[in-house]
């Protein structure tokens, strides 16, 4: 299928066949420009009511998710805090997990920042980065979100330096822009990569399109299924739905899911066809026009 063909509902509804979980990204299939998607609320409460499985994984790292929870529910989608895994609680977990005991400056909002509650490692501001490198205590890694309040020069000069002189440099996702009701807006990729150039040094990738961010939600997923006494939840019962085709689809192929492209988020015919015919060409198994048409086409 040419990527720019629309399919119909009955192919839409065969490259589903046999799906028994959703994988969802926010940014572009639930919401755009920070306002719901026609459709969105509609599709996620026949979700409900089928008590179909879904995880909405998302690389936001503005927001912890009980605001985005708190949002979703203020614009009709009930989505609790605990079906959504976000590249900033993801990053949460890794530096629980591996910097035990040690300093970690987290670059991000003050909401973003609650996600490391009860973190096993010392979680440091801006304010106690600063305090650290004048005293010349050791920080073990520096975590880079999205913030337009945090993500300032003097904040990255001093993210820069810890890293030159042996943090370790995590990156909550690497997306360079994203749609806001500005328009098209910078994102924390753009600046993780400079920093990564500037240090020359790679990057830990914790979102989308890493194979472990997927990973997680497949766990999650599947255990719930087994928890239900159903059979064992194969990779390719799920499906990522998603609007960007390196994130979502390339990295949703990759960690052996069926990949749904949404036509409602920031990538389109352009992008579809240069990832079709690049390096390692990419395509989704199948393409709707919203997520109101992938539920309805859900056998």
């Amino acid at each position: 299928m040419m990527p720019h063909s629309a399919p119909s509902h009955e192919t839409l509804r065969a490259g589903l066949h046999g799906i028994r979980g959703l994988l969802l990204d926010l940014d572009g299939v639930l919401i755009l420009r920070g306002a719901p998607l026609a459709g969105a609320a509609e599709a996620i409460r026949e979700l409900d009511r089928r008590g179909f499985p879904f995880i909405v994984v998302t690389n936001t790292s503005l927001y912890s998710r009980t605001k985005l929870a708190a949002w979703a529910a203020s614009q009709g989608m009930s989505i609790p805090a605990e079906r959504f895994q976000t590249a900033l609680s993801a990053s949460a977990a890794v530096v629980n997990e591996r910097y035990a005991g040690r300093r970690v400056y987290v670059i991000a909002s003050d909401d973003a920042r609650s996600e490391f509650n009860g973190c096993a490692a010392e979680v440091l501001d801006a304010a106690g980065a600063e305090a650290a490198e004048r005293s010349g205590a050791p920080v073990a890694a520096v975590v880079l979100g999205d913030s337009p309040d945090q993500l300032t020069k003097p904040n990255l000069d001093r993210a820069f330096r810890l890293v030159r002189n042996g943090a370790d440099l995590i990156g909550m996702h690497r997306n360079p822009w994203w749609l806001t009701p500005e328009g098209a807006t910078l994102d924390a990729g753009t600046f993780l990569v400079g920093l990564e150039w500037a240090t020359k040094r790679r990057a830990l990738l914790v979102g989308k399109p890493a194979p472990a961010f997927f990973r997680a939600a497949i766990l999650q997923l599947a255990s719930e299924a087994a928890a239900r006494g159903e059979p064992a939840l194969l990779r390719r019962d799920l499906a990522m739905v998603g609007d960007d085709v390196g994130t979502d689809i390339a990295g949703g192929r990759r960690a052996g899911l069926r990949t749904v492209f949404v036509r409602t988020g920031k990538h389109g015919d352009a992008e579809l066809a240069a990832a079709a015919r690049g390096r390692r060409p990419v395509a989704p198994d199948v393409i709707a026009a919203s997520i109101a048409e992938v539920v309805d086409a859900l056998t």
